[in-house]
């Protein structure tokens, strides 16, 4: 292995959220990925390697190599391979998937354009930040430096006190009751169990992406966050949901929500909604087909006797919104790997439906426009086989000029189209109200 990281552990005294959103601000001209796990914030930037799959297969840039190969009959286990093969010690890849990369592991290439379905990037430079200090890791000693200087730097910047305005109850509200009306119907004539069905709001504004993730992540608590700007997308998001972590020891952790009430700063209507949720027939069962489902597919990947389905039900607060939400877990079967965990559970049924081929299928036919990042995941893999991949849900968007939020919902046969059209009202009011203008 080639030791081509130097390492530095910074003490400081500035808020990690803070820094690691100045990081962005200073250091991002080039391609830079955040990604927050638990306490940690971890800030990638500039590119030593990169991989991506597209239509014409899988594509690996480095110093050392430049490789170009087919999809295969299984793209992810090339994908591992080809990290397996960079001569970098401890390296740590950062990336995003495509919603429709679910439909190519599938075997159906027929959807597949010229559009990116994977992209990661093994960087430069990364910082590690907690409130404890930050670990800097860099190919380049000028830009570590560069690091330091910035964490170090007590002076705060001036914060705009201005939001763009975007009512996201004025949209596409016929419409979409209209397409859950009948899904309804198809899935009362047994076409399927469940499906999402999601909407895109445009954001009218040239927005500052780093100060809409501070003042968003300020009001939000969700189970990962990100920031990133790769391969001409730009995207935040508070993600309320892992889709698949997996550690060292190839335990295997997935958190499929499902079933949404809102959430506000009146305590005695959250009650009221949460044993409403509780206690709601159709949005138990939305949560019980969705973790059948995960059970079932970690169990194609994982020792029989490990999987075991903990907090069934428990209610989960995530910004302006309550989820039921439930813990799948498992242990890899001998010759398994993260990525076959990942596949496993890709798309995750909370976006997709039930039964999986016959949603994505209903996706297809029935959405506008491909959903590319959205429904899709932001992940962190190393050279230790870790993965730790979150649902991109509550997120902005921007690529080719266009800003934009989308929103679903889990459609039963017991769906309401009104209230499936508020319960995306509630989501994207997690985001909407923190878009904060690009200035001049």
């Amino acid at each position: 292995m080639v030791g081509v990281y130097v390492e530095n552990v910074v003490e400081f005294e500035n808020d990690p959220l803070e820094s690691v959103a100045r990081l962005a601000s200073r250091l991002g001209a080039d391609a830079y990925f955040l990604y927050e796990n638990s306490g940690t914030w971890s800030f990638a930037s500039g590119v030593l390697a990169e991989l991506w799959l597209d239509g014409e297969g899988i594509h690996l840039r480095s110093p050392e190599s430049r490789r170009d190969l087919g999809w295969g009959a299984d793209p992810l286990a090339r994908v591992s391979s080809l990290l397996d093969e960079l001569p970098y010690r401890g390296w740590r890849a950062y990336g995003w998937t495509a919603f429709e990369l679910s439909y190519a592991i599938g075997g159906d290439l027929s959807t597949v354009g010229p559009e990116r379905l994977l992209h990661l990037v093994i960087p430069r430079t990364e910082v590690h930040l907690t409130v404890a200090g930050a670990r800097i890791r860099s190919v380049d000693g000028a830009e570590a430096r560069r690091v330091e200087q910035t964490l170090r730097d007590r002076t705060l910047p001036q914060r705009l006190d201005t939001r763009v305005a975007v009512d996201v109850r004025a949209q596409n509200g016929v419409d979409y009751q209209a397409a859950v009306a009948h899904a309804v119907a198809d899935i009362q004539s047994k076409v399927l169990d469940k499906v999402v069905l999601s909407r895109c709001v445009p954001v009218p504004a040239e927005l500052d992406f780093v100060e809409t993730y501070l003042a968003g992540r300020r009001a939000n608590n969700p189970a990962r966050s990100f920031l990133m700007s790769l391969g001409g997308l730009d995207a935040l998001g508070y993600s309320p949901e892992i889709i698949v972590k997996v550690d060292e020891a190839g335990m295997v952790t997935s958190q499929p929500l499902a079933g949404t009430r809102a959430l506000s700063a009146d305590a005695a209507e959250n009650a009221r909604l949460r044993a409403e949720l509780l206690a709601d027939p159709k949005e138990v069962f939305e949560h019980a087909i969705s973790v059948k489902t995960v059970y079932d597919e970690l169990a194609l990947v994982c020792e029989p006797d490990s999987l075991s389905v903990g907090e069934f039900m428990h209610v989960q607060e995530r910004g302006t919104v309550q989820h039921l939400a439930s813990l799948v877990t498992g242990r890899l079967a001998e010759g398994r790997r993260a990525w076959d965990a990942f596949a496993a559970v890709f798309p995750t049924a909370t976006v997709s439906g039930v039964p999986k081929a016959a949603a994505n299928a209903y996706i297809r036919k029935h959405e506008s426009e491909r959903r590319g990042l959205y429904g899709a995941a932001v992940f962190m893999t190393d050279q230790e086989g870790t993965l730790d991949a979150a649902l991109v849900l509550r997120a902005v968007y921007r690529q080719d000029g266009r800003t934009w939020l989308r929103a679903g919902g889990g459609v039963v046969a017991g769906s309401k189209p009104a209230r499936e059209f508020e319960e995306t009202c509630e989501k994207l009011d997690s985001v909407a109200g923190f878009l904060v203008p690009r200035t001049a």
